[in-house]
């Protein structure tokens, strides 16, 4: 005697299956099916003409997430690239057997429908359905609709879930796409050019970081994955390409935050006959466009201060040294010894490693208890030159460099600098760098040099960080779509 057919009504995986065998014995694979889309939902709605009730005709398709069973009819909700438009689904328009296979339809399933415009007694613009056809069927149920996914390692983990559960991260990560777009416009609008440079590296260049380490087997070369995209950008400086630009991504083999993740993306500009006040004016232009254009508003809320940050307004410019001096309330800072720096860090509260290089100890003091106050948009101008060997040192005083970095929200926005073109001055700041590790110099960048450099503007916008700026996000993670995770069980 056989075993009785066992009762799956508790498990929808198994259920949902099932309808997928019955549908294959009757002759139809959902994953054969297709349909032409007219519309998105955002634009089926915007051709409804009010009082045009069942003119306008339409072909949508998207994802089931709202279903309401009335009998011999349903209004369910679809979901694609622009939100959600609601079906109208009655057994007299589409006949017994088709109505009959739509009542068999789950949330998840995806699905593509015909039909024409009508505005609800409610007043929502929605399609009744003359016919339909299921082209994917879900055979794993959404997460539930009042709880939607709230676990933050299934959020990074199942993105695709987070996307189309929950409304906060599909706009935000819409968002994002669009400030890159923007920013891709943005530029071209005003002659550069977007060009594309090695990820693979003989050497780790143009920053101080860790790198990720790899070996190529056919030329049997150990390479990194490149930190930054500063040096090759500036090749082409040198080859002839006046206003270049990258958005790319680096690699850097160090720790994760809420402000760091290994895998990042950035934006490098470098534009010849120009300097670090170019880029001064260069990314104000673009923050206030992409306010305008992308957010509507020149005003945005940061997330951990509640305060109001003004992009429309005067920004700041203030160089490191007055804002180490005030923080300290030692105008002599400077002059101090490194004792006394470390006492004066000491007495604000900081621990500092007796190791460190007296800029180490003074940048400390600015990264823990400066940067965090700056929330409005302010320029920090002539840093010291021991943080960047690939700026120009300033004239009248070579302790610092013409640079600035933009800080907002507390962090660190844009670095920009009047990029170096002196190969001799370029040569002994990396040698300075390196100290004896002589394989961290980039020679072959020296070599272009060499041959002729124009002065320069150079900058580095972290598209991560603006975007936590940008969206009010809590974390770099929010705003990456697939971030760096252990593997799953």
């Amino acid at each position: 005697m056989s075993d009785p057919t066992p009762d799956i009504s508790h498990d929808q995986h198994a259920v949902r299956r099932q309808k997928l065998a019955e549908m294959r014995v009757a002759g139809f694979d959902p994953f054969r099916a297709n349909v032409s889309q007219t519309h998105f939902s955002a634009e089926a709605i915007k051709a409804y003409t009010d009082g045009q009730d069942y003119v306008v005709k339409v072909a949508v398709a998207g994802r089931l997430v709202v279903i309401r069973d009335m009998g011999k009819s349903q209004f369910v909700k679809i979901l694609d690239q622009q939100g959600q438009i609601q079906l109208y689904v009655k057994k007299d328009l589409v006949g017994d057997d088709a109505y009959a296979m739509f009542k068999k339809l789950d949330l998840g399933d995806i699905i593509g429908a015909e039909g024409t415009l009508f505005k609800t007694k409610t007043g929502e613009i929605s399609v009744r359905i003359d016919r339909f056809t299921l082209v994917a069927k879900a055979l794993r149920p959404l997460p539930e609709k009042w709880h939607g996914l709230s676990d933050p390692e299934q959020v990074y983990r199942q993105r695709y879930l987070d996307l189309i559960v929950n409304a906060e991260s599909r706009e935000r990560l819409m968002k994002r796409a669009k400030i890159v777009s923007h920013i891709r416009r943005f530029l071209e609008d005003r002659n550069f050019l977007e060009v594309e440079t090695p990820v693979l590296q003989s050497v780790a260049g143009g920053a101080a970081a860790r790198p990720f380490q790899t070996h190529h087997n056919a030329l049997d070369t150990d390479f990194v994955l490149r930190i930054s995209l500063e040096l090759y950008l500036k090749r082409m400086l040198v080859g002839g390409y006046d206003r270049v630009f990258e958005i790319g991504r680096n690699f850097r083999n160090e720790g994760v935050s809420r402000r760091h993740n290994p895998e990042f993306t950035m934006l490098e500009v470098y534009q010849a006959y120009s300097d670090y006040r170019g880029m001064m004016n260069l990314v104000k232009d673009l923050l206030q466009s992409l306010c305008r254009d992308v957010l509507g508003t020149s005003e945005i809320k940061h997330a951990a201060s509640g305060e109001m940050i003004n992009f429309a307004g005067e920004w700041r410019e203030v160089p490191y040294k007055e804002l180490i001096r005030q923080a300290t309330g030692d105008a002599g800072w400077f002059e101090r010894s490194k004792a006394d720096k470390i006492a004066g860090a000491e007495k604000l509260g900081l621990s500092v490693d007796p190791k460190w290089e007296e800029f180490e100890i003074t940048n400390e003091i600015f990264s823990k208890k400066i940067e965090p106050t700056l929330i409005q948009p302010t320029f920090v101008t002539h840093l010291p030159k021991e943080l960047c060997p690939l700026a120009k040192l300033t004239v009248g005083d070579p302790s610092v460099l013409d640079v600035f970095e933009l800080v907002i929200g507390g962090m660190e926005i844009a670095p920009a600098y009047s990029e170096q073109n002196d190969p001799d001055v370029q040569r002994q700041m990396f040698a300075a760098q390196a100290g004896e590790e002589q394989q961290k110099i980039d020679h072959d960048f020296l070599l272009a040099l060499e041959h002729g450099m124009p002065p320069a503007g150079g900058m580095g916008i972290g598209i991560d960080r603006l975007c936590i700026l940008l969206t009010g996000a809590e974390s770099i993670r929010d705003v990456i779509l697939f971030p760096q995770l252990r593997p799953g069980s």
